[in-house]
């Protein structure tokens, strides 16, 4: 089995390892979002440092609070504070900067290829896995290159930023067409990422119409777009269909049981027939488990999830465990015991949950102590709809609108966001936003700082160039309209 030298986690690049035995054992978890956080942190507190040595590792140095990526586009929570920094929130745990390339369980390595540099590998006694999901896109001409998803940070704050932009350039463009592409904001997706980003977007969009005289509210286009015949399939029919009836007295477009065909070059194609041009095409059309896990040796199901049972254990196709390994959360296939034969959705309310049972778990592992089985009932979902807007459904049967309900929203995920820090900040800004209103500022600029330095690095012309390149070019212009005094004496003739 391969080892590995000796460095602050025992990690080196492949061509280097030697063996090297270890005092305690090392957890490595692999993927710094929900899962991987709060099993790393409860693991912490059930585990002394003498007793397990944790490594988690990620490509981003902070977890992701995905629920609250529609707020942090629409203003009302700044970006920084819906991540939670890794080396802040994980106090006592080793944390390893990249991606995982490859996992081989049957040796006890996984293989991580940081930013910059060679990938090296890294050894562990028991492997916990928590990948998360990635975007699920199809092969629509256009969708790569025309397209932007809505599932971390940068992106939510990448249609904010676009979005304001094409308010700003509209206001002073006098084209009307290109006025109308401007103006005109798609969305793919009809669940709850889609609709809390769509909601949130298109009130944040007209509140800062507000402060244009040049555009009017009635040129701003929304359209949807749902391949199924309803939205949030995670609430009842009753509160879906409320929640269509909120959008369309908005003037949003919503088009359900239709595909987007194509948008090559911004020219949207629909499966009903519709064509129109869009700037902004924003892709919330569903998630996959992180496509990592095929080049692994774990037991995956057809949607490539990591099949596990009730206990978050790693099994094969015939149930039998696979000894020292662990998953949950989106890249893995959890069984839901409150609904037999089926898993449990991929939501944070279930990961951040899944993290702090599988957390109890091992430290249970490391004590010879019997495991048990993770189950939760679904207590409910919440959505808002832009500023004071919202619906929820709580234990299945109570359901809520309006403002409570964006008020359940707020309450619900900010408790559940980890750190105190994040807490306070969050409910600071929320305060902010009430008393100041909300920023409507436009920072394209900032996903590519260096155009303005690029463009004023270019070397000027000298002067003797100008002035002779002007020079050559008199004489043709006097063959062709002649001297002044030339002009005069043919005038006077």
């Amino acid at each position: 089995m391969p080892q590995s030298v000796s460095t602050p986690v025992d990690a080196a690049p492949a061509s280097a390892r030697a063996g090297k035995s270890r005092k305690v054992p090392r957890i490595v978890i692999l993927g710094g979002g929900t899962v991987g956080l709060y099993t790393a942190r409860r693991l912490r507190k059930r585990l002394g440092r003498r007793e397990a040595a944790i490594v988690v590792v990620d490509p981003n140095p902070y977890m992701t609070y995905a629920p609250f990526l529609p707020e942090a586009a629409a203003g009302s929570i700044d970006a920084r504070n819906v991540v939670a920094p890794h080396r802040r929130a994980l106090k006592g745990v080793d944390v390893l900067q990249g991606k995982v390339s490859q996992i081989n369980h049957s040796e006890r390595t996984v293989q991580i290829t940081p930013e910059e540099g060679e990938p090296y590998w890294v050894t562990y006694d028991h492997l916990v896995v928590g990948l998360g999901s990635v975007a699920r896109t199809l092969p629509i001409p256009g969708l790569a290159e025309q397209g932007i998803g809505f599932k971390t940070v940068e992106e939510a704050i990448a249609v904010r930023n676009h979005i304001l932009n094409r308010i700003d350039v509209a206001s002073s463009t006098w084209d009307p067409e290109l006025r109308q592409r401007m103006l005109t904001f798609v969305f793919v997706g009809g669940g709850f990422a889609g609709i809390e980003a769509l909601a949130e977007i298109e009130d944040i969009a007209r509140y800062t119409v507000r402060h244009y005289k040049q555009i009017e509210q009635s040129e701003l286009r929304f359209v949807l777009v749902e391949g199924s015949p309803r939205i949030l399939p995670e609430v009842s029919e009753e509160l879906g269909g409320y929640t269509l009836e909120q959008l369309r007295k908005r003037n949003i477009e919503i088009h359900l049981s239709t595909f987007l065909n194509s948008c090559v070059d911004g020219h949207v194609v629909l499966s009903n027939k519709m064509e129109f041009d869009a700037e902004t095409i924003v892709w919330t059309a569903g998630v996959k488990a992180n496509p990592v896990l095929q080049k692994s040796d774990l037991p995956l199901d057809q949607l490539g999830r990591v099949t596990v049972n009730a206990k978050l254990q790693v099994v094969d196709a015939e149930g039998h465990v696979v000894p020292d390994a662990y998953a949950a959360g989106d890249c893995a296939a959890v069984p839901d015991l409150y609904n037999p034969g089926k898993f449990c959705p991929p939501n944070a309310q279930h990961a951040l949950r899944e993290g702090n049972h599988l957390g109890d778990n091992l430290a249970r592992v490391l004590r010879s102590a019997e495991l048990t089985d993770y189950k939760h009932k679904n207590i409910g979902a919440v959505a808002s709809l832009g500023m004071y807007k919202g619906v929820a459904q709580m234990f299945g049967k109570i359901k809520v609108r309006g403002f409570l309900a964006w008020v359940l929203h707020r309450t619900y995920h900010v408790f559940a966001m980890p750190t105190v820090n994040r807490k306070l900040r969050i409910m600071a800004g929320w305060t902010g936003s009430v008393l100041l209103r909300r920023e409507v500022v436009s920072l394209g600029a900032l996903h590519d700082p260096r155009a303005e330095f690029r463009a004023a690095s270019v070397p000027a012309k000298p002067r003797v160039v100008e002035a002779e390149q002007k020079a050559a070019s008199l004489p043709s212009i006097k063959a062709e309209a002649g001297s002044p005094a030339e002009k005069a004496s043919k005038t006077a003739s």
